[in-house]
């Protein structure tokens, strides 16, 4: 609203501005003037500075269609551009005036300026024949008037016709009469002829001029005296005038002139002509009946080029000698509508920059109708639908075409804009002129990317100059700007500069790749591409391209236990008591790939007896597939092959070098000896911990006590709920299962509480934290079989001395089962009491001592 409201205002002011700042200054000059003559310095008369003639764009622009004068806009002086003929512009007409207007832009102004022409003496006085030849009978009276032609002067004022002069003679004498301004010769007889003395009289007339110097004319005129007929013809009326319309058609009857002679029969037969000195141009439009002297109309009449006609008729005898008498006729034409307007264009400003403001002037425009009056008023209108107006001088005729809202050259390039002309007449005559207006361009568009982002994948360890993506940038405008270049902005991923890696050619939007890719320390990269176009000022919008690194199977899997920090082969110790089953040592690597490449399996490559030891395929468990046998050698070397699952495949192997011995119970956690300070603080630790697992007993009752009641009150008789599996067997839920299982993985332990149904196997997930590893893998833990509680005890009392405890490897596994009713619950809490006990002292006690 604020837009529209701000648009309307500009309009309302350019209009007010219009109508108010329109100045007139004139100038005269002489006709002739060379081409090059400076007429007058308009910037001068205007206030203008020579800056403001350029910053202002004036121009001159003329009303006639023609340029008669240039502008200099080094000096801001009009200059004639053509020579000028006073009298082929203006004729008779004075002043003659040539109209032009100065145009100012930002803020528009126009100053309508007048050149006067004043005429100068170039033209001598001139008679259309070189000779006239009178007829006069020398029996005629003293006193009679014969006219004779008149001489044209095209200049004006004093310059023009002042007077006739006649040569001396005898018989003759001159006067001059005006009629309607024009002064008219006549030849008046003074004495009476005789044509036996002198049979022929020759004159001349002679035309000066009031010019300096004095120019003249003449003209013969030839009197022959002629013998008897004494009466010439004599006309009713010595003035005839007479109106008809323009669009008369040939034969219409003007008026009718009549001439009487009072001679008898062939001396008094009068015939009709026109006058010997009537113009060709009168002649093709009238003609003269020489019998009745009717006028009629012969050619085609026009206003426009003469609204005034005037002629002399000639009525003459049939005698001899034949006599002749004249009257003069005006034939005044009347305006009919029968002219279109016509719209002319005086300036043209094209094309117009697409960010001009609101009420830039395109085009200077005149309407002019050739007819007068109501006939000739021209009201002229613009067509709908374009960013434009016209608006009216303080000169009705003339226009000015102005924007009157933005203009867009990515909507519209070029408008053809219809103007509409009607005049008043009636019926109204109208004209139509198209003006092809053209719009610059102007960088007001900014690059637009074909998609908001791109996403580009490459593979680590490429080679460098890989194209990695190709962005697209379109620009609405044209030429410079819309040629696009594109260039990479500084940003940081992790500290390193994005440039540093990618390369951008600037001219097709194609990203390089200028050095390898390391999945391993960056896996994407976030490049800021800048579209910029060429324009003034140059305008960019960014995009991000997010460059993906493939991993690439390049890493080879890493072993983190067993550590190989004290030599290449691992030591490990297991007793000989050790059953089927028993989990001997587990071996832990890494891949620093991802994905499919980081997959890891074991397998155990040589033995030195593969029948006494398995590894498992995921886990990396070493276990022993029978029992160790009196025969087994004390020694036994294991080489354990780890493979990735990438393409082509990595591995590694590791070697285990693992140690039967007899009545191994204690856990060695460290091969090297321990200082006498660590011993002596092994005694305060033992201390405290007695207290610790005092305490926890203590409480460990109360809640087992607490438990047994509340268990004792929900089953009603069934007090043996909580005690023995076998009491269970009377619930609801008679295929309940939770079980307690020490498990041992070499040098790490681990706690597993175990429940489900007898007849479906119960399925957890356990964490497993790898010895030195930061990285947590997860395993489905299998069913296990179903056992009692003393023989979990017993399973837990058997397995303590397998191999060593440390605290730093802890691999604990969670499970969790529903418990349907309370007397599960109550030998759930049972369970988790006992394990609880038997985790304090069994787990911790190597932890500390």
């Amino acid at each position: 609203m604020e837009v529209l409201f701000f648009q309307k205002w500009s309009v309302v002011c350019f209009c007010l501005l219009w109508n108010t700042v329109v100045t007139q200054n004139r100038y005269t000059i002489p006709e002739e003037l060379n081409v090059g003559s400076v007429v007058a310095n308009v910037a001068k008369d205007l206030g203008l500075s020579l800056s403001e003639i350029s910053r202002r764009r004036l121009r001159i622009a003329s009303e006639t269609g023609k340029q008669y004068f240039s502008l200099d806009v080094r000096k801001g002086e009009l200059l004639v551009n053509e020579r000028l003929d006073r009298e082929s512009q203006c004729a008779h007409t004075v002043p003659c005036v040539l109209p032009l207007e100065a145009v100012l832009e930002n803020p528009l102004q126009l100053h309508r300026i007048e050149v006067e022409v004043q005429d100068i003496n170039d033209n001598a006085p001139s008679f259309l024949s070189n000779e006239r030849v009178l007829n006069i009978p020398e029996s005629i009276q003293p006193g009679a008037r014969f006219p004779l032609e008149k001489a044209e002067d095209p200049d004006v004022a004093s310059n023009t016709l002042r007077s006739y002069s006649l040569s001396s003679n005898d018989n003759f004498v001159l006067n001059v009469k005006n009629q309607d301004g024009a002064k008219i010769p006549e030849l008046v007889l003074e004495r009476p002829l005789d044509r036996e003395k002198q049979a022929v009289h020759t004159l001349t007339l002679t035309a000066v001029d009031g010019g300096s110097p004095v120019l003249s004319g003449s003209t013969k005129i030839t009197v022959m005296v002629l013998d008897n007929n004494d009466n010439a013809p004599q006309f009713e009326r010595q003035f005839y005038e007479a109106h008809i319309k323009e669009n008369a058609s040939p034969g219409t009857e003007v008026l009718s002139v009549r001439a009487t002679d009072f001679d008898d029969a062939q001396n008094g037969e009068v015939e009709y002509f026109l006058g010997d000195q009537t113009p060709d141009a009168v002649q093709a439009l009238f003609t003269i009946n020489s019998d009745t002297g009717v006028i009629e109309v012969r050619g085609q009449l026009d206003f426009e080029t003469a609204n005034l006609h005037k002629f002399d008729v000639l009525a003459k005898d049939r005698g001899n000698p034949r006599m002749e008498g004249h009257c003069s006729v005006k034939v005044k034409i009347t305006d009919v509508n029968d002219n279109a307007p016509e719209i002319v264009i005086t300036s043209l400003s094209s094309p117009v920059a697409e960010n001009s403001p609101v009420g830039t002037v395109v085009a200077l425009i005149s309407a002019k109708d050739a007819d007068s009056g109501e006939n000739g008023k021209v009201k002229l209108n613009i067509s709908l639908g374009v960013p434009f107006s016209l608006n009216r001088s303080q000169s009705s005729s003339h226009y000015a075409l102005v924007t009157n809202g933005p203009v867009d050259r990515e909507t519209h390039s070029l408008y053809e804009i219809e103007l509409h002309a009607v005049d008043s007449g009636s019926p109204p005559m109208s004209a139509k002129k198209t003006v092809t207006v053209t719009v610059s361009d102007a960088n007001d568009n900014p690059p637009m990317f074909s998609q908001p982002s791109y996403t580009a994948f490459v593979k680590e360890n490429c080679a460098p100059g890989t194209i990695l993506s190709t962005v697209e940038a379109r620009d609405p405008d044209v030429g410079e700007n819309a040629r696009i270049t594109y260039s990479i902005l500084d940003s940081k991923t992790r500290d390193v500069v994005v440039s540093s890696y990618f390369y951008m050619n600037a001219d097709n939007g194609s990203l390089f790749s200028m050095h390898s890719f390391d999945y391993e320390k960056l896996k994407v990269f976030q490049v800021v591409v800048q579209a910029t176009d060429q324009g003034s000022p140059p305008l960019s919008s960014n995009v991000t391209v997010h460059v993906f690194i493939l991993d690439q199977n390049d890493n080879v899997p890493a072993v983190i236990y067993p550590s190989t920090l004290m030599g290449s082969v691992s030591h490990q110790r297991m007793p000989r008591s050790a059953k089927a089953g028993h989990l001997v040592t587990k071996v832990t690597a890494v891949d620093a790939d991802s994905g499919h490449n980081a997959y890891i399996s074991y397998r155990l490559a040589d033995a030195t007896d593969s029948s006494l030891f398995s590894v498992n395929l995921y886990t990396g468990e070493v276990r022993t597939k029978r029992s160790v046998s009196e025969q087994d050698d004390s020694s036994q070397r294991l080489i354990l092959e780890i493979k990735d699952n990438g393409e082509p495949v990595q591995s590694t192997t590791v070697t285990v070098e693992i140690l039967l011995e007899e009545g191994l119970h204690e856990p060695v956690s460290d091969f090297r000896p321990k200082s006498s300070e660590a011993e002596r603080k092994s005694t305060k630790l033992t201390f405290y911990l007695i207290i610790s697992l005092a305490a926890v007993s203590v409480l460990s009752l109360l809640t087992f006590l607490i438990l047994l009641i509340k268990c004792a009150r929900n089953s009603r008789g069934s007090s043996g709920c909580c005690i023995r599996r076998g009491d269970s067997d009377g619930y609801k839920n008679p295929n309940r299962n939770l079980q307690i299982q020490l498990n041992t993985d070499g040098p790490i332990k681990y706690v597993e509480v175990l429940g489900g149904d007898m007849m479906s196997q119960s399925q957890s997930f356990g964490s497993y934290l790898s010895p030195m590893s930061e990285f947590s893998d997860f395993t489905l833990v299998k069913p296990c079989s179903t056992l009692d509680f003393k023989e979990s005890l017993s399973v837990l009392d058997a397995s303590l001395p397998d191999s060593a405890w440390t605290f730093e490897s802890q691999q604990v596994r969670f499970f969790s089962s529903s418990l349907e009713n309370p007397t599960d619950f109550c030998y759930c809490a049972f369970l988790i009491n006992a394990a609880w006990h038997i985790f304090f002292f069994i787990a911790i006690p190597p932890v500390l001592f």
